[in-house]
């Protein structure tokens, strides 16, 4: 219980928070914005459960180093930059499989990022590896469920009637985009050995 409650709270992070809020920046309904979240959280796990059972199994922690979050400062910066050069073109229409391909590796690294401090917490209580794996496990699916309710609540500032008034939908992306490349500096300044 205390980890899927733990997952949950996880996905309201900041660059969690900033990531996803300038994905679902490009949908027109919140039915996508809840796929992209639900998207989001799938790779997020995938790659937490992944790289945590490599390191609970072979009980190597190659994962402390603050390059991973360095890179989740490079992808923020990446998308900010992305949404704010393309604010005003319409949203390629693509075939349904392809839609949410990018929320899926935006959660994969984010994952990775992630994974470390967790799988270090893990190793720390639990000594066998597949209770951790387990742990991991409902952490991610409380994180699916907690990415589910952040996209949610990220789209509900970009409804069909602010996307008509140019200004308002500007301004959003604006602000979101900003935010994005702001923080992806901080984290890169932050985690990287000057």
């Amino acid at each position: 219980m205390f980890a899927s409650v733990a997952g949950l709270g996880h996905a309201f992070e900041p660059d969690h928070l900033l990531a996803v809020g300038n994905m679902v920046s490009r949908r027109d309904t919140t039915a996508e914005a809840l796929r992209d979240g639900i998207y989001w959280g799938l790779g997020h796990t995938t790659m937490l459960v992944l790289v945590g059972s490599v390191v609970l199994l072979s009980r190597v922690t190659f994962l402390t180093s603050g390059y991973f979050e360095a890179a989740v400062g490079v992808l923020l910066i990446a998308m900010g930059l992305s949404r704010l050069v393309g604010w005003d073109k319409p949203i390629n229409v693509r075939p349904a499989r392809y839609q949410h391909r990018l929320a899926y590796t935006v959660g994969l690294l984010h994952g990775l990022a992630g994974s470390g401090a967790l799988v270090l917490l893990v190793m720390s209580e639990i000594r066998r590896p597949l209770p951790g794996i387990l742990y991991m496990l409902v952490f991610g699916l409380g994180s699916i469920l907690g990415m589910f309710v952040v996209a949610g609540l990220c789209s509900i500032p970009f409804t069909r009637r602010m996307k008509v008034n140019r200004v308002l939908k500007f301004g959003s992306i604006l602000l979101s985009s900003v935010l994005c490349v702001g923080y992806g500096a901080w984290m890169i300044y932050v985690n990287m050995k000057w």
